[in-house]
């Protein structure tokens, strides 16, 4: 069973430290292939490690895509793989492991190591599995004009307290929906209920087993919250992920949002927000809930993987393209677009909500190889509860059933 857990820690203090080090490509001739999600910080390591090395290449492609995650695994599977790298982060990390289709990066991180500090590299059952680069968590975004419209005289510190603000910019005609959240069904519902659940001081599995343990006290609450806060949400909110949520931000269509810091800077930069928005946009700590001081948030990483079924020539010169990119004049021209754990990144407007909700105490996502599949339950079984067509109990033990019967199939349960 995969043991290992990012502490936050970790990630603090992975802000502050790193090497630098000049360009190594590797093996020259090889084929280049990366699977990447679609946003900026992802796209500055990889047009980077394209500038260091593509010349050097016999090929160097890469497909950014919303779409990555759920494509991943059925393009890691043939032999040889579609790509020799993707772009993760925890949860796809145990994903790819329970199939075995990443490589345990040892030898290269060794041949490569003054280039990959420790704090950078993701060690599970003493194999190196990735290679950190950035730190990412949603958090509170909110309207700090709007805000003061309504007669909301501080930024939102708890859920009840953005319940309350909500009410408020509703009942004074500002927005009749003044709420967004990344809850489309599927993955985004389930990290939305993750998040305000370990906010409440759940646990996914009871103590020293795979079994699960979300039907309790604290997931009936962690559904009450999310169905009072669907109630100040555009009606649509089931189909919004990032893109969705990040585009009402732009539009003016929203006063509060819970959003990946990741869209933190494009939404400042006034690139696809109006003025108006983007100075009047404050970004903050996940908030807490229920009386709790735990922000309501997961903490993430996104790295480096290599497949396991590519030439070991290929892998090489993937590996060290991408890890040549992880330099701090790398992080100087993008500052602004991650919360990098690279040296010479300095905190901004941009990365204050997750270096606020990490500083806060907030929980890394579980890198468990049956998480994944709690996850799945999650996404698929939440929806009726949110519409209003079933109980919060009856939803809890279907995501428990349904997480059952995947776990028996997976071995991680009798």
């Amino acid at each position: 069973m995969l043991s290992k857990r990012l502490a936050a820690a970790s990630l603090v203090s992975g802000l502050m430290c790193s090497s630098a080090f000049a360009a190594d490509c590797g093996p020259e001739g090889q084929s280049i292939r990366i699977l990447a999600s679609d946003f900026p910080a992802i796209r500055a390591v990889v047009d980077q490690a394209r500038a260091n090395c593509a010349e050097s290449a016999a090929e160097f492609s890469v497909n950014h895509t919303t779409e990555a995650r759920q494509m991943m695994n059925a393009a890691l599977t043939p032999n040889p793989a579609e790509y020799s790298s993707v772009i993760l982060a925890n949860s796809t990390l145990t994903q790819l492991m329970n199939d075995g289709l990443v490589r345990p990066l040892n030898d290269l991180v060794e041949k490569y190591e003054d280039n990959i500090p420790e704090h950078l590299r993701i060690t599970i059952d003493g194999d190196v599995m990735a290679v950190a680069f950035m730190a990412n968590s949603q958090h509170l975004f909110s309207r700090q004009d709007i805000l003061q419209q309504a007669g909301v005289d501080s930024i939102p510190a708890t859920y009840e307290e953005v319940l309350a603000a909500a009410e408020k910019i509703r009942s004074a005609g500002v927005m009749e929906h003044p709420l967004v959240m990344n809850l489309q069904t599927g993955w985004s519902l389930a990290e939305a209920f993750n998040t305000i659940y370990l906010g409440h001081d759940g646990e996914f599995f009871e103590s020293g087993s795979a079994e699960p343990s979300v039907s309790s006290e604290e997931g009936i609450a962690t559904l009450q919250t999310m169905k009072a806060l669907v109630e100040y949400a555009h009606p649509d909110h089931l189909t919004h992920a990032s893109n969705e949520t990040q585009g009402l931000w732009e539009s003016g269509q929203a006063a509060l949002g819970i959003m990946w810091g990741s869209r933190g800077a494009p939404i400042l930069e006034e690139e696809g927000s109006a003025e108006a928005v983007a100075s009047n946009t404050v970004l903050s700590a996940a908030p807490t809930v229920g009386g709790g001081s735990t922000p309501s948030a997961t903490l993430w990483w996104d790295g480096i993987s290599i497949a396991a079924n590519v030439p070991d020539e290929d892998a090489e010169a993937t590996f060290a393209a991408l890890v040549s990119a992880l330099t701090p004049e790398m992080v100087a021209e993008n500052n602004d677009d991650a919360v990098w754990m690279i040296d010479g990144f300095e905190p901004g407007p941009a990365a204050a909500g997750v270096t606020a909700t990490m500083q806060g105490g907030a929980r890394p996502y579980p890198m468990i190889p049956q998480m994944a599949l709690l996850h799945a339950a999650l996404g698929s079984e939440l929806t009726d509860f949110l519409k209003g067509n079933e109980s919060a109990e009856k939803a809890l033990a279907d995501v428990e059933n349904a997480y059952r019967t995947s776990a028996r199939e997976a071995g991680f349960i009798n």
